[in-house]
């Protein structure tokens, strides 16, 4: 009976284990998709005006710091739920 109890405890923590993985991975995919989709739009808007190519400048790594931020506070999250 203890060693079943055992058993199912130590499967619970191996299945936390792997949901924070696949949770970090994800936050990380999606950060590098985030960034390169406002890098493109970036160079695309710039090619079409580019007068305004410091605005957009300043636009785009504002936008990509944000897209950072939220990654990093997902990725933490992933390793509270691994540690916690």
């Amino acid at each position: 009976m203890l060693l079943s109890v055992l058993l199912q405890a130590a499967a619970g923590v191996g299945i936390s284990k792997l949901g924070a993985a696949i949770g970090a991975g994800i936050a990380v995919l999606g950060a590098g998709l985030g960034i390169g989709r406002i890098g493109g739009s970036a160079m695309d808007a710039m090619a079409r005006q580019p007068k305004e190519s410091s605005n957009l400048r300043t636009n785009m790594i504002i936008a990509a710091a944000l897209v950072e931020g939220v990654a990093l506070i997902a990725i933490v999250v992933c390793l509270l739920t691994l540690f916690l």
